[in-house]
């Protein structure tokens, strides 16, 4: 697996944080916008933080070896604890699929997870139904936003998103810069449907947890954006309840118009920072960025 590292520049030992993106994604989300900012990475290194960014095994700079059809989510979660047992304790930031990975790998080794940070994150299967590969209910949850629109994919052909798909479903806020999805997605990659499936549980594949106090001994915040057409707001609400998490809904901060890449957005440094103010809160707090906020929403 793949792994950039943005050495902290706070004196001493700095805090390590860990960044695992999302499905048919790659680390580059965080590393650069689409209108060439920097990303959250930078974000938090000039922070103070210690950050490493993944590319999944079969992703971006991640090589795909054979089998990748059948990569699952535990096989990336187990790639991110070897990352772990290498540097040690670390706080995860964790978006979209990435989720259940931070979930799972909080349960799997407890002790190498300071705190979570989930990104409009994908829940645990614990609440997600068992849904049928096809057919009219999954069809009919298909349409349904407060389902979280889920889909299906075929076992055997890799998966792809194309470019409606990421305007319609990634950048769909007010705050994604000029042809973002444009841009973006040259950095989209094929996907293992088995991922696709576990994370909406497609016949019951989805990883669940068996130890909700187990996960929520330590502290969590799940940040959801306003304009995210597969997060609403009661369905992040619920996964943050699972876990005694604290909840961040954007839009109660004044920070609007986030689709469901707001790393990518034009205020994404509002975002970072306000996670930051959070692990400040819960004692894992560094300098905030050297970069200004433009109130406007277009960071420099």
């Amino acid at each position: 697996m793949y792994v950039d590292r943005l050495v902290g520049t706070d004196a001493g030992i700095p805090p390590r944080l860990v960044m695992i993106h999302g499905a048919c994604n790659t680390g580059a989300c965080f590393l650069v916008t689409p209108d060439g900012r920097p990303g959250w990475a930078h974000d938090f290194a000039e922070a103070g933080y210690d950050t490493y960014v993944v590319d999944w095994p079969g992703h971006g700079r991640s090589p795909m070896r054979p089998g990748f059809m059948t990569l699952s989510t535990r096989d990336v979660r187990d790639a991110v604890a070897g990352l772990l047992r290498e540097i040690g304790p670390s706080i995860l930031l964790a978006h979209s699929a990435g989720g259940p990975i931070a979930w799972s790998l909080a349960e799997s080794v407890p002790h190498l997870v300071q705190a979570i940070i989930g990104v409009a994150p994908g829940p645990p299967a614990n609440l997600v139904d068992n849904l049928p590969p096809k057919g009219e209910a999954l069809e009919a949850m298909a349409k349904d936003s407060e389902s979280g629109l889920p889909i299906s994919a075929p076992v055997d052909e890799l998966f792809y998103v194309d470019l409606d798909f990421v305007q319609q479903h990634w950048f769909t806020g007010a705050q994604a810069p000029i042809g973002a999805a444009e841009h973006y997605y040259r950095m989209v990659v094929p996907e293992s449907p088995r991922v696709i499936n576990e994370r909406f549980n497609i016949e019951g594949q989805g990883v669940g947890v068996s130890d909700v106090t187990l996960i929520g001994n330590r502290p969590i915040l799940i940040v959801t954006p306003d304009s995210d057409p597969r997060h609403p707001r009661s369905l992040d609400a619920k996964t943050a309840s699972l876990f005694g998490a604290d909840f961040v809904w954007l839009a109660d901060r004044g920070i609007l118009g986030n689709g469901h890449m707001l790393m990518s957005d034009r205020n994404s440094l509002a975002i970072s920072k306000l996670m930051m103010g959070w692990l400040s809160s819960v004692g894992m707090g560094m300098n905030a960025p050297a970069r200004k906020h433009d109130p406007s929403g277009n960071d420099g």
